[in-house]
């Protein structure tokens, strides 16, 4: 018994001990230098070991351990400089107050002010935030614009699934009508606003944060924001000298080496720091082999207190093979091949021959100007260059490229090249029936934006500036095989006025110039106002801008020279938007915003018929937006909720029309279709303890055509009215996007450095793109065919550890975890139904791991 009670009491004793040594705790603020907001989710972790925690929704973090002794500290967050602590773990508690983390990154103040970067709780606009740990954890091999798919009113799919190819909508708008912004330099197209996403394929790779901001956006220049803004912000210069090398693998050989190095800022103020990366695979499709390069380099100079220097270039040289076309769930079925069957390759002498392949290189270059005129004025400057080189190839002549099984030039459901280059070769000096061509779109963009802040009062700012942009965009096709044949001849019409009855054929060969040459020039000068209000719990805004807007177009092959370019057309183009948002409390906010959008033609409704004739009726599109949202901010809680309510008028809109009967496909140009898009959005953050964090959103959307258009003139390939079409639009739901999705994420640190995580994303009421001149009549308006609900499921993790004195982090992500077999894009077919639409699938199970060291 005296044995029982001696061991009792060491057993106590021992506890007593263990609650003394676990008695230390320490409490702390982590707050963002610049921006003197709370750090959510910084990284605090007592170094050499796995006892850390993370801070919370304001910034606060409260640390407990049974180690004594001195200590350090490590303050970390991506994005951030590490923040390095001396502590004395004595037993008590230990305040540390606020901890300012400056930014890692020399320039990136300034760099906003021009990218229009909305501020939490200030910025009335319904905005969301990707942090670039979400870049490093989540995106694996996803396409860019991917990592967005769990954002409200995002739907963004791999497309064709070839690299660069993916594509995203917001709110129902497809990228013509978002604006997408680097560093606060416009993006989109001068001709006809599309963002091609395999010209920036290496952009993640340089990507420091990005923001998508829905509906009219905190963007001052005018820019085709209906659905809303991206904003890219990418590297600028390492506040610090190091880097990084990193190397990663995937499913279907994928592969990826990467490296970082900067000097940090030198004592004369100077700083460098370069970048770049190699990707190559074979690709989750069949027939999709790429390879891409990625280069980043940034120079900053700062001169004095008052003036800093930075030049940036980036770029992202690639090449692969393409799906372009969809192909009926039948197809899919018969091929052998399922999900991954591609109808536009094949086997030439044994290799892999694309009858798509693309290839483009854009850099873009740009001179940043700081200068800081006084305590309460600021002028940002950039003037920037992009020069775009490449295009995509294709099969013209007689077609044998089809991609239906039933093809007759098709062994084991692919392209049998060698059978057709036989077949031109037979033909010998009666030159090859079917050739592969590159459709070239080079481009030469140069522009400079100006903006200035002027401080007028202790509550109101101003904002003003200057938005100059001048577009070449040279566009022709060439032969780039004639598969074994001497020669082709080229039916276009040459060096003649279009439809012309003396118009021959020619002999070409690789090289040669085919079927069109012409060239389109565009120029844009803009200027941009807004004042700002800020005192106490409310801040408003209310921006100005206009743009002039002038098109010539040039074309060398159906014109004589003295007849080869067009007048300009100039269109002017005007938008004002508003907003408030007023703090109701530390935890409660609203916000309203309103705008009405004047927007100019894109070029190829100016020339929709490909040729010099002026479309005289062209007008600009409208739009008129509302908003309303709310708020909430919490320590366990934070979230946002918003009604958006946009009326779309007088979209251009141009369709393939066939005439009952008729095999032979027209072209109509429809003005004035009308569109509503209305919806609600919500998304919140829970963090109910340091180590657990769960994300979620909604989006409920409801987009219809509002408009009927009769007595639409059809036209041939002559450019001769052969009839007339009425459009029966109204009514139907807008297609090529699900209006309702919805995601949650949970993400969990397992121990000081090992973070795991799960997202599940769904996407319904995904009704089928369609021409809208095929589809009804006025007895009966039918929706196109609505895809299968579907759910993805996606898994991550993350390791840092020490390597040595170097710091080490492992990457692993798996995207589609359970294989789930789905339709990602449509085109409607004549019954409605799945039995004739045309589709892609999205990827089935993808992974890929990767490691990264930083020194």
């Amino acid at each position: 018994m005296k044995k029982t009670t001696m061991l009792f009491l060491a057993f106590l004793i021992s506890l007593s001990n263990y609650a003394q040594e676990a008695s230390t705790v320490i409490k702390g603020t982590i707050i963002e230098k610049e921006t003197d907001q709370p750090v959510i989710g910084a990284s605090i972790v007592i170094k050499g070991t796995t006892i850390g925690t993370t801070s919370d929704f304001d910034g606060n973090f409260t640390l407990k351990t049974s180690k004594t002794g001195p200590t350090v500290l490590d303050i970390s967050f991506v994005g951030l400089q590490t923040i390095q602590q001396n502590v004395d773990l004595n037993g008590s508690e230990i305040n540390l107050g606020n901890q300012y983390m400056p930014s890692d990154a020399i320039g990136l103040a300034e760099v906003e002010i021009i990218a229009s970067v909305a501020v939490d709780r200030k910025t009335p606009v319904a905005v969301s935030t990707i942090k670039p740990e979400v870049l490093e954890e989540k995106l694996g091999t996803q396409e860019f614009p991917e990592i967005l798919k769990s954002t409200p009113g995002v739907y963004a799919t791999k497309s064709g699934g070839g690299y660069g190819d993916s594509r995203i909508n917001l709110r129902g708008f497809s990228s013509a009508n978002i604006a997408v912004m680097i560093n606060g330099v416009p993006v989109n197209d001068m001709e006809n606003g599309s963002v091609y996403w395999s010209n920036w394929a290496g952009l993640s790779d340089v990507t420091r944060t990005m923001q998508v901001q829905r509906g009219l956006g905190a963007s001052k220049v005018a820019v085709p924001s209906v659905g809303g803004t991206i904003n890219i912000l990418t590297k600028t210069t390492d506040a610090k000298k190091g880097g990084n090398l990193s190397y990663g693998i995937g499913n279907d050989g994928y592969s990826k080496i990467g490296f970082t190095a900067s000097t940090g800022q030198t004592e004369n103020g100077w700083a460098v720091t370069v970048s770049g990366s190699k990707t190559t695979g074979i690709g989750f499709v069949d027939g999709t082999t790429f390879e891409g390069y990625s280069y980043f380099a940034n120079i900053s100079k700062k001169i004095n207190d008052s003036h800093q220097l930075s030049f940036t270039v980036f770029g992202a040289p690639q090449v692969h093979g393409q799906r372009r076309n969809k192909v009926m769930l039948s197809d899919y079925k018969e091929s052998g091949r399922g999900i991954k069957y591609n109808g536009d390759w094949g086997y030439r002498n044994g290799e892999e021959y694309n009858v798509r392949e693309n290839y483009y290189h854009k850099p873009q270059i740009s001179l940043n100007w700081f200068w800081n005129i006084n305590d309460k004025m600021d002028l940002a400057t950039v003037v920037y260059s992009s020069i775009g080189r490449g295009g995509g190839s294709g099969g013209t002549g007689v077609d044998k490229f089809g991609p239906s099984l039933s093809n007759p030039y098709r062994r084991d459901g692919v392209i049998n090249f060698d059978q057709i280059v036989d077949e031109n070769v037979a033909l010998g000096r009666q030159g090859s029936e079917s050739i592969i061509y590159n459709g070239v779109n080079n481009h030469q963009w140069y522009g400079g934006l100006s903006t200035l802040t002027a401080q007028l009062s202790d509550h109101i700012t101003f904002t003003g500036g200057l938005d100059l942009r001048y577009y070449e965009g040279n566009h022709y096709r060439e032969v780039k095989d004639l598969l074994g044949g001497q020669f082709y001849f080229d039916p276009a019409i040459s060096n003649a006025e279009a439809g012309s009855v003396g118009a021959t054929q020619r002999a070409v060969k690789v090289g040669d110039k085919i079927q069109y040459n012409n060239d389109g020039l565009v120029w844009w000068q803009g200027v941009f106002a807004q004042a700002e209000y800020s005192k106490d719990k409310l801040s408003a805004f209310l921006s100005l801008s206009g743009s002039n807007q002038s098109f010539q177009r040039i074309d060398y092959m159906q014109y004589a020279p003295e007849n080869q370019k067009t007048d300009w057309q100039s269109f002017f183009g005007y938008n004002i938007k508003g907003g408030a948002n007023y703090n109701l409390t530390d935890v409660h906010n609203i916000f309203v915003n309103g705008g009405y959008f004047s927007r100019q033609p894109f070029f190829n409704s100016v020339w929709p018929n490909y040729n010099n004739n002026t479309n005289e009726g062209v007008v600009n599109e409208k739009a008129l937006s509302f908003e309303l949202g709310y708020g909430y901010r919490s320590k366990l809680i934070s979230g946002n909720v918003n009604v958006y309510h946009t009326t779309w008028k007088d979209k251009y809109y141009r369709a393939s029309v066939r005439q009952a009967g008729s095999s032979v496909s027209y072209s109509a140009n429809i003005p004035g279709l009308d569109a509503v898009h209305s919806g609600l959005e919500l998304d919140f953050t829970i963090r109910p303890n340091d180590k657990l964090t769960i994300t979620g959103m909604a989006s409920f959307g409801n987009w219809k055509w509002d408009k009927n258009v009769l007595d639409v003139p059809i036209y041939d390939d002559t450019q001769q009215e052969v009839g007339k079409v009425d459009v029966y639009a109204q009514g139907l739901h807008v297609g090529d996007a699900a209006q309702t999705t919805a995601a949650l994420g949970l993400n969990y640190v397992v121990l000081a450095g090992l973070k795991v995580g799960a997202d599940w994303n769904l996407y319904d009421r995904l009704f089928a793109d369609f021409n809208v001149t095929q589809v009804n009549t006025p007895e009966k308006s039918v929706d196109s065919w609505q895809v299968p609900t579907y759910n993805l499921f996606d898994l991550n993790a993350s390791y840092k550890f020490p390597l040595g004195k170097i710091d080490a982090t492992f990457y692993a992500k798996v995207n589609n975890v359970f294989n789930t077999k789905y339709v990602s894009d449509a085109f409607d077919g004549a019954s409605h139904d799945w039995d004739t639409a045309q589709v892609f699938y999205g990827a089935g199970t993808t992974w890929s791991t990767s490691i990264k060291l930083n020194f």
